[in-house]
């Protein structure tokens, strides 16, 4: 049964009635918020935080002016951190970083802010929770900035004596071990027990095998090596040196055919890498694609050249 022409005229007109109603709304409401965020601008630039900081907060979402919502962003930020909020300041940040990816100001802005941030988190840790094990691996990490190499390695010890089933401490110790200056002769089977160790404690973690890996093939253990990459490939997919670590051992006990896709993996995952050019290049022309190859020892050349003339890793010379 068709509707009466009255309720038609009714409903469209209503229709009509709540359009006009919202843009009017959307029209005086755009203005005010505007106002609202240049006022609140304003004390943030003299000085009253305190002041400027709930107008900002409320306005930002609803300012349509780019400029204005830039300058409300930046202002609100600077506020939040001057008044320790770091809610507020990660609702700041948030904003602009979506609103203003590529903006030098608010780039700079974010860089201090997330650095401030960090400053005072790691303080807190240190104030509240001195004797934890969070705090002590955040000393060690700094120490180990430092090259305090003694240093880091006697906190990460004295959180495994807190908890020696820690994650993450023995593969910390053993990347210590190896990248100190003028190691001892036993450093590396120290190292080598220390990612034992921790895949004792976390079978997945993909550095200690990836490590382990480089370990044996340093020392042409190439089975070892082999099952070792293996396995780091197996545990992160998108870990290109355990990749191409795959690959290089492959070449070395001359598996060229299987040496293909971990390579060609390992370039698709660090197109950037030279080494991995270099050795697919290697694998291609062992298994003759001769074009390939070339094509592959093109792209390392172009690489090794913007890099200052780094050279290769290399299992075997080509013929």
């Amino acid at each position: 049964m068709p509707f009466p022409r009255c309720l038609i005229l009714a409903s469209t007109l209503l229709l009509f009635c709540g359009v006009e109603l919202s843009a009017q709304t959307a029209a005086t409401k755009s203005p005010d918020s505007s106002s609202a965020a240049r006022t609140a601008v304003a004390l943030a630039e003299g000085g009253q935080c305190a002041n400027a900081l709930p107008a900002l907060k409320k306005s930002l979402h609803q300012i349509s002016d780019k400029d204005l919502k830039r300058k409300a962003g930046l202002a609100g930020l600077h506020c939040a951190m001057t008044l320790d909020r770091a809610d507020a300041a990660l609702d700041f940040l948030q904003v602009i970083a979506h609103e203003f990816p590529a903006d030098p100001d608010v780039l700079y802005a974010e860089v201090h802010a997330f650095s401030d941030l960090s400053t005072r988190a790691s303080q807190d840790l240190a104030t509240k929770a001195p004797s934890s094990s969070p705090a002590r691996e955040l000393l060690a990490e700094s120490y180990e900035a430092q090259g305090k190499w003694k240093q880091a390695e006697k906190e990460y010890q004295g959180i495994l004596a807190q908890n020696p089933s820690t994650p993450g401490i023995h593969f910390r110790v053993g990347r210590l071990l190896l990248s100190q200056p003028n190691p001892s002769p036993d450093v590396a089977d120290q190292a080598k027990h220390e990612f034992e160790q921790e895949l004792q404690i976390d079978p997945t973690n993909a550095g200690a095998e990836y490590v382990l890996g480089e370990l044996a093939r340093q020392n042409q253990q190439w089975d070892e090596a082999v099952n070792r990459f293996s396995r780091a490939a197996k545990l992160d997919a998108h870990f290109g040196e355990a990749f191409l670590g795959l690959g290089m051992s492959l070449l070395a006990e001359k598996k060229y055919t299987d040496a293909l896709n971990p390579l060609e993996t390992a370039v698709r995952l660090e197109p950037r890498n030279p080494d991995a050019h270099y050795n697919l290049a290697m694998a291609y022309t062992r298994t003759g694609r001769k074009e390939d190859g070339e094509k592959e020892f093109a792209i390392h050349k172009r690489l090794i050249a913007n890099d200052g003339g780094a050279t290769p890793s290399q299992p075997e010379k080509a013929n």
